[in-house]
């Protein structure tokens, strides 16, 4: 009779292995579950389609999928990984279904999708293929769907899990809301189904069952049945149109509502309305879904168009009529959807991903504020031709020093935390709990953008121009890639460890990196690690030794393929790698590269030294590394290893070209830079620290210092809001 369902379909393309830390068996389980605790609903996997034969390689997967009817899970095929950036094609789909009874109303709570990562280690002298007998959970990631989206969504979303499991599953989640497959007549696309003898029987069930509150479910049901029709009627027009492919069933398909139409229109004409008409006006499917659900919802979670008194006025066989009807198109609209989604599966995917990353800087827009500073133009007069800018020889004049911009950072992070914990975020499209299960809690990231004001009568480029510059390049989309390493120029990244720092340190950064362009080859510095307390000179001039030495490995790998048709070469330092890095830019080996720079990211750099510190706790420790470790880069970054002001390496260094040569410039919490640097951004990162204990580290700033190193919802949130500084 009324009895409908909330379908979930979970495509999984793609496992990809950025950087797990352990050989072994794979495999991802899936379940669903209402948010709401206290309803103990699961969605219950209802069908699996293997719409492609995954990757057979002798011993290297096990092509069983399963399905736990206590668990209500799915299990995908058991895989070994062995090595990093490894892609196994999965190509499996599995529904969830959570159905809806006769005397319910369509879900308004959250749906949680619960993905966690089972593991079992390899068995030795194994030389069958043979599933692991026990595996055990590794890592979890969840997402919230909203209310709003489960009447019909269309996404792409990745699954990442956590920085000690770092892989990427490519997915893509289909969401309709259809009548029950037990109460529905066999469809017939060229005809609007017609109800016979089966509705007949449901009147005197309805009232015995329902009574007087069936009319009020049923217009209800009639309302959800008719929005999720619109957007999934929306949503194929619009990828059909996209990917240039047509959906043949269509032609013979009467998706009208025969005498019950009026229905259709008066609703419709509740939707056009607003915002210029929706059915006046050409949009994406986005929008059709959020004024759908708009003028849906009501602040208790129940449908309420403006109109209803014609589906009131409707008799129990009209209202059953239009719901049986409803019903029997979203059935052929779901089947004939999931038809064309696997003739036309890669173009779908790539479609989602690209409009799943448009989306990125709006969704974390809560996390991040824009501020715009302007530097005047007599700043950039260097210091060697103005003696006004430094003092006499071997002197260091006062100077009062001020956290002002500090405070004003942190006052202003509170600020927008505070505004984030008042927020109900509610939307439409599928939360990263990652990110949401508790917002408050995230790095906010105050992005702080540095333009050079130039005199009229400059011949560079004005603020006004390189704003335009800048508006037409994040028009930009990262290009969605299944590992395929079409492209023959060359992108290197170096990340750079700071002070006893690893190699792997900044592992997190690249990762994300890799995410957003999986063909760039990047170099984790090893060059000087347990060297880092020596002389910034003989640092620089190892580590530009070892860019060149990978450079040329990587150039003669393109020359077999083809060549090397151009060079983009970024880095990425941490702490006194920073100084590290321009140290080497410095040295002759690095000339002939220098016109290939790309983007320079600084995390926590001390690019100004350490000359001028309040923090007597950091001065102190800074003392004790200079009296018992003898570190020479501690005497370079105080400015204390020539008693000459103008003859210590940062007074030096300050005088080369070094990051002028980069296109782009990002700062992370680093002190400003006022220099020869056209348009850069600084960002100050302000973590959440309130759980954390009150120590020496989170006193002299340590604490945050290292916090760069082991979180990267940061980089996440700045990589994907500005993609064209990364690609």
């Amino acid at each position: 009779m009324l009895e409908t369902v909330h379908e979930i379909a979970i495509y999984i393309h793609r496992f990809h292995n950025l950087d797990l830390f352990q050989q072994g068996w794979y495999q991802i389980k899936i379940s669903a579950m209402r948010e709401d605790p206290t309803l103990h609903s699961y969605g219950t996997p209802s069908r699996v389609i293997q719409y492609e034969a995954p990757d057979i390689v002798p011993d290297s997967i096990f092509p069983v999928w399963r399905i736990d009817d206590t668990e209500h899970s799915f299990s995908t095929q058991s895989f070994i990984v062995k090595y990093a950036r490894q892609d196994v094609q999965l190509s499996v789909m599995v529904s969830f279904n959570f159905p809806i009874g006769k005397d319910e109303r369509p879900l308004n709570s959250a749906v949680v999708l619960k993905f966690e990562l089972m593991y079992a280690p390899l068995l030795e002298n194994c030389q069958e293929i043979q599933a692991p007998c026990v595996m055990l959970p590794t890592a979890v990631h969840e997402f919230r769907i909203p209310p709003k989206a489960l009447l019909g969504l269309h996404a792409y979303c990745p699954v990442h899990f956590d920085a000690f499991n770092s892989v990427l599953i490519d997915l893509s989640i289909h969401i309709v809301f259809l009548k029950s497959a037990t109460s529905i007549r066999e469809k017939v696309p060229s005809k609007s189904p017609k109800v016979d003898t089966l509705a007949q029987e449901c009147y005197a069930e309805a009232d015995q069952l329902l009574g007087h509150g069936w009319c009020s479910i049923a217009i209800e049901t009639v309302k959800s049945l008719f929005v999720s029709r619109e957007m999934l009627l929306e949503e194929m027009k619009n990828l059909s149109s996209t990917i240039g492919q047509p959906i043949d069933d269509f032609h013979d398909a009467d998706l009208n509502l025969g005498r019950f139409e009026f229905v259709g229109s008066s609703l419709k004409t509740d939707l056009s309305t607003g915002d210029g008409g929706l059915y006046r006006s050409k949009m994406g499917v986005g929008h059709l879904a959020g004024m759908l659900q708009n003028i849906l919802e009501k602040s208790d979670n129940t449908a309420d168009f403006g109109n209803d008194a014609k589906l009131f006025s409707l008799s129990k066989e009209e209202l059953l009529n239009v719901c049986f009807t409803l019903g029997s198109h979203l059935s052929f609209l779901w089947s004939t959807f999931l038809k064309f989604h696997r003739k036309n599966r890669f173009s779908i995917l790539e479609h989602l991903h690209d409009t799943w990353a448009l989306g990125r800087k709006a969704e974390w827009s809560i996390w991040m504020v824009h501020l715009k500073t302007q530097v005047p133009h007599r700043y950039l007069k260097s210091g060697a031709d103005d003696s006004s800018h430094h003092n006499g020889p071997g002197n260091v004049g006062p100077r009062k020093s001020s956290d002002e911009p500090t405070q004003i950072a942190v006052a202003r992070a509170e600020l927008q935390r505070k505004s984030i914990n008042q927020m109900k975020i509610n939307g439409l499209y599928i939360q990263d709990m990652h990110i949401f299960r508790d917002p408050s809690r995230v790095p906010v990231v105050l992005v702080e953008q540095h333009a050079i004001n130039f005199p009229n009568n400059s011949s560079q480029l004005s603020l006004d121009q390189n704003d335009a510059t800048i508006i037409e390049e994040e028009n930009l989309v990262p290009k969605f890639s299944m590992g395929n390493k079409s492209s023959h120029v060359l992108h290197a990244v170096v990340f750079v460890h700071g002070f006893q720092g690893h190699h792997l340190d900044l592992r997190l950064v690249r990762n994300q990196w890799l995410l957003l362009d999986p063909r760039a080859e990047c170099l984790m510095s090893e060059v000087n690690e347990e060297k880092t307390t020596g002389d910034f000179r003989e640092m620089g001039n190892r580590l530009a030794t070892e860019v060149i030495l990978f450079l040329r490995k990587k150039m003669d790998k393109l020359s077999r393929y083809g060549g090397c048709k151009g060079i983009k070469l970024s880095f990425v330092g941490h702490s006194i790698g920073n100084i590290i890095i321009r140290s080497a830019l410095t040295q002759s080996i690095m000339e002939p590269f220098l016109k290939h720079l790309h983007t320079y990211m600084s995390i926590s750099g001390p690019h100004l030294g350490y000359l001028y510190s309040s923090n007597s706790l950091f001065n102190s420790g800074m003392w004790l590394l200079k009296k018992l470790k003898g570190a020479q880069c501690i005497h370079q970054l105080t400015s204390t290893d020539d008693p000459d002001l103008q003859n210590t390496f940062f007074y030096k260094l300050s005088m080369k070209k070094t990051l002028e040569y980069f296109k782009n410039i990002i700062l992370l919490s680093s002190p400003q830079i006022v220099a020869k640097l056209g348009i850069s951004e600084r960002c100050d990162v302000n973590f959440d620290t309130s759980s954390q204990a009150k120590n020496l580290n989170t006193y002299i700033g340590r604490a945050a210092h290292i916090e760069f190193l082991e979180s990267d919802i940061f980089a996440k949130f700045i990589m994907w809001s500005f993609p064209e500084y990364f690609l």
